[in-house]
């Protein structure tokens, strides 16, 4: 009642807020008071397992032609994204989503758009797998490594005897994924008490609480956690192939629902949303407003809200810096 009052002795759009709220309070299972809160300093992972992730993640010898690695759609000089709006698969053929970062990819409830794999492990071998992606079977895969004079050492190494089968190549990606986390943002130090923010990063903070954003972009990933809508409030258009829930549960309901994409890596990792359709950030923050607040958002409120979640970007990860 105190910030309606302030509203209207200020004359502010009254409707604009009390929409913006009604909708916080409609995703009450995705918010569940949820704070954003810190990063690890420190992610738990199997050293000697993501070092050999990490040689997986960067070889061609992943792909049916050898042409692309993991990092062909996840390069790490891309805040772990591709920069295109659909990823390019081997032979050209052109996916059906845009890649989404792999940095603090451990920390999603879910992997994929749409949620299909539980864990990293269950992920991994998707898209090596996938034939509009690297288009290679596991058998041919395991030969390979198999008869390649680095890796079976490696694998001994890294797990012990034993044969290269694809629970371990599964196992080493994931671990060198846990190892991606970005930490030590600005956001993060300002959480700590170590610094405080800009004028302009913490008026776009506000904004993003006081607009609602912040009821499904929370918790440690900034988002991550949950499945939403897109187009709550005006309808988002479909293209009939959207990698959705729908795709996983048949049900009607979840239609255009997805992922909650993290936003830690969002000023990097351009284009956005699942189908790659919005160039830049400024406009991605325009269609939120529109399709799932219901709200034009003002140029000056983009801004505020961009220097906010530049805040949230963090450092390279340690791993990718090691020999």
């Amino acid at each position: 009642m105190t910030e309606f009052l302030r509203l209207q002795k200020k004359g502010e759009d009254l409707s604009r807020f009390i929409l913006s709220w009604l909708i916080l309070l409609a995703a009450a299972p995705c918010f569940a008071a949820v704070p954003i809160t810190p990063l690890p300093l420190a992610p738990d992972y199997h050293i000697e397992q993501a070092q050999l992730g990490k040689q997986l993640f960067f070889d061609p010898l992943l792909s049916k032609d050898q042409t692309l690695s993991c990092a062909s759609c996840h390069d790490p000089g891309q805040g772990g994204a591709d920069g295109r709006s659909l990823s390019v698969g081997v032979g050209g053929k052109l996916g059906g989503a845009n890649a989404p970062t792999v940095f603090n990819s451990s920390l999603n409830f879910v992997q994929f758009w749409n949620g299909r794999a539980r864990t990293l492990e269950e992920q991994a071998l998707g898209p090596i797998q996938n034939p509009v992606e690297m288009n290679l079977e596991i058998p041919e895969l395991l030969a390979r490594l198999a008869q390649h004079p680095k890796y079976p050492g490696e694998f001994a190494k890294a797990f012990g005897p034993g044969p290269i089968t694809a629970k371990r190549v599964a196992q080493a990606l994931a671990e060198f994924e846990k190892a991606l986390i970005t930490p030590n943002s600005r956001f993060d130090r300002f959480l700590r008490g170590q610094l405080e923010l800009t004028e302009a990063e913490q008026k776009g903070y506000t904004l993003f609480k006081n607009l609602g954003c912040i009821s499904c972009h929370n918790g440690q990933l900034v988002g991550g956690n949950s499945f939403q809508k897109v187009g709550v409030v005006n309808p988002y258009p479909r293209h009939g192939t959207e990698p959705d829930r729908h795709q996983v549960t048949g049900r009607q309901s979840d239609l255009n629902r997805y992922k909650v994409p993290s936003l830690r890596m969002a000023a990097s990792t351009a284009p956005y949303f699942h189908d790659g359709n919005t160039q830049t950030l400024e406009e991605a923050i325009v269609a939120m407003g529109y399709y799932n607040l219901g709200v034009n958002l003002k140029e000056s409120e983009v801004a505020l809200l961009v220097h906010f979640i530049r805040s949230l970007e963090g450092q390279n990860p340690t791993i990718l810096e090691a020999p």
